[in-house]
């Protein structure tokens, strides 16, 4: 049959062999995620940092004399990792979920995935410092060296043992959660934690150990990695995403959906590498957009109501700091100061990066979507721009009308895509999709793959204004900044915009009244996607770069940040938050890896203690402040309760 196709048996059954090894990874981690997920409704995006603990785990064991000379400790082979890394990472995600992930339980899903966001922002950091980008070498055990010749090809021991291993672990994982008590209690526990509360079950407990268990198999899944792959910082990273996109096509929370797509989508990719390597990184993205168009549950999910993330919105009408017209021309007034007081440069990049929050915001705060892709229509402007003026020497306004153009159609697809999800389902297909055109720019000829396209030429302006003048390319920057500005007022104020904010905060009432809401959201998610656009071919002609930094996922984890720290869901806040991440960013540039960190930390902070952000906290404060004016003033309508004499 393989010769009947050209291709050698060998190289066939050589890359399914490792298709099923990498699906035998994707289906332990997939399982973790889902089990937490379905448990307990958290979007564990730390389960790949988790995934690196385990393998640190191991390697530190196994090295333990040479990293404490003096302590004399014997070195602790693979066999006994298996057992004590899992429950070590287990323990650290038990006391993570205490500290942490609990406090937003009863929170919207994309509380839970922000929050664990930045953990593992904060965790990848630590060890990115302490040990770099290199990655550390782990021996395979000398129980399981060697292989067996198949006749076609030799199957390595190890790797027959990892197969075998994560189908009974998987197997087993499902039979514990489906066919057992335990299992029933823990299904109970999530719908309906008072009644199980009344038969005497610990539910906090309960809760705390599926987290626990569900890390636990992130470590030690870890723990079977570490002779395979090389033990780095980084290599959680780059598997979860992909974990994500396997839920999304298995069906969130399904644990026989995770099992059987984890299996099949590392069979698929195997496939793949031998007839068209070209697309292997891409074609689990590829799938997953196929199937959430057949099927947008997933293949064994089922239909869930999604919460909205109104909550996290805090503009209001009719306070000062929304107050659009007033901010325009305080910011046009800063803005004409600006570049006389910073570096022209510094000061570009702040209102690029606070059109880039702004345009995020829109959808965020304004529609209450979640999502995780902005990077993509960012990075893609960023590059067709690039392309257009260095390669085809087009004028600066072509380019950037090329630009937003192509953003503006990514848009629509993606929004097409992924509009009829919600919350934390929304965020992930946004986020598959866009790794599609991360990974099509790291491949393509054109984009010239991890080398960018440099030296942009900034040309001239409508062929007057030359942009080589650094004080005209800034105040080029400033007039498309305070013309998004008041676009993005203009939308949020008209009836247009009243609909989106009526339909983040109450959509069934809006569909109740006759709304298409999908219809709006698409339209609003298309908008963003525009301005993102035109951020990100801003970018391209002041810097004259573009780069894979454009299109990578922590593009769209900084327009999050941004619009968190400022205040989701308020004018200013975006641009507030940028002003906050440009500064932190430089001021710590000399810190290297701790800026990661520093920005996970916030993350998780502004998750915790400050979901208004800077903005919307002020705004909460003069709020109050006047209502307590206006008590004093006219006094309060009642007694209160407390205050009055008992009887």
């Amino acid at each position: 049959m393989t010769e009947l196709i050209g291709i050698p048996p060998a190289l066939l059954f050589g890359q399914l062999l490792v298709g099923l090894i990498n699906g035998s990874f994707y289906a332990m981690m997939s399982l973790g995620v889902a089990v937490i997920f379905g448990m307990l409704r958290i979007g564990n995006f730390v389960h790949g940092a988790q995934y690196m603990l385990g393998a640190f785990g191991a390697w530190y064991l196994v090295n333990l004399p040479e990293l404490f000379p003096d302590l004399g400790l014997p070195s602790i082979g693979y066999w006994w990792a298996l057992i004590i890394v899992p429950i070590g990472v287990a323990c650290i995600g038990a006391g993570m979920e205490r500290v942490f992930i609990r406090r937003v339980y009863e929170l919207d899903h994309a509380y839970g995935l922000l929050l664990t966001v930045g953990l593992a922002m904060v965790i990848e950091g630590l060890f990115n410092v302490g040990y770099g980008a290199a990655g550390q070498q782990y021996e395979v055990p000398a129980q399981l060296k060697g292989s067996i010749n198949l006749g076609f090809m030799f199957l390595p021991y190890y790797r027959a043992w990892v197969i075998a291993a994560a189908l009974v672990l998987c197997f087993g994982t499902w039979y514990l959660i489906e066919r057992t008590k335990l299992g029933s209690y823990l299904r109970a526990a999530t719908e309906n934690p008072d009644l199980v509360r009344a038969f005497g079950v610990n539910v906090p407990r309960m809760l705390m150990l599926t987290y626990a268990f569900g890390v636990g198999l992130a470590g030690l899944a870890g723990v079977m990695a570490a002779p395979i792959y090389q033990v780095g910082p980084q290599m959680g990273q780059g598997i979860i995403i992909t974990i994500f996109a396997v839920v999304v096509i298995g069906g969130m929370g399904s644990i026989a959906g995770a099992i059987f797509t984890g299996l099949l989508m590392g069979l698929v990719e195997g496939l793949t590498k031998v007839f068209y390597p070209q697309a292997s990184t891409t074609v689990i993205f590829v799938i997953m957009a196929v199937v959430l168009v057949l099927r947008p549950a997933g293949l064994f999910g089922r239909e869930t109501t999604a919460h909205s993330v109104a909550d996290v919105s805090s503009g209001r009408a009719g306070s000062i700091l929304e107050n659009g017209p007033f901010w325009f021309c305080i910011l046009l007034c800063v803005g004409l100061v600006l570049p006389f007081v910073i570096f022209p440069i510094f000061a570009m990049k702040i209102l690029c990066l606070a059109l880039f929050a702004m345009a995020y915001n829109l959808v965020f705060g304004y529609v209450g979507l979640l999502a995780f892709g902005h990077a993509a229509f960012y990075g893609a402007s960023s590059y067709v721009t690039a392309h257009s003026a260095a390669i085809w020497g087009l004028p600066p306004e072509l380019c950037l009308l090329l630009g937003v153009s192509v953003s503006t159609l990514l848009g629509a697809l993606f929004g097409w895509l992924a509009i009829r999800r919600q919350g934390l389902y929304f965020a992930m297909i946004t986020l598959a999709l866009a790794q599609i055109v991360y990974f099509y720019a790291l491949q393509s000829g054109w984009t010239h793959g991890e080398d960018g396209i440099q030296s942009v030429p900034r040309g001239r302006l409508f062929g007057i204004i030359d942009l080589k003048n650094s004080f005209n390319m800034y105040f080029v920057t400033l007039t498309v900044f305070l013309a998004a500005f008041a676009f993005i007022y203009r939308i949020i104020h008209s009836p247009f915009g009243q609909t989106l904010k009526s339909i983040r905060d109450n959509e069934a009432r809006s569909i109740s009244l006759g709304y298409s809401t999908n219809h709006f959201k698409l339209i609003a998610f298309t908008l963003s996607a525009m301005l993102a656009g035109l951020a990100g071919g801003l970018k391209a002609i002041i810097f004259q770069i573009a780069s894979l930094a454009d299109v990578y996922f922590m593009a769209s984890a900084d327009a999050l940040l941004m619009t968190l720290i400022g205040g989701v869901g308020t004018l200013l806040g975006p641009i507030v938050g940028a002003v906050v991440v440009v500064t932190l960013q430089t001021k710590l540039a000399t810190f290297g890896a701790w800026v990661v960190i520093i920005q996970g930390a916030i993350f998780v902070l502004c998750v915790l203690f400050m979901r208004k952000g800077i903005v919307g906290t002020l705004e909460e404060f003069l709020s109050n402040r006047v209502a307590r004016r206006a008590g004093k003033e006219f006094g309060p309508a009642t007694e209160p309760i407390s205050s009055r004499p008992e009887l």
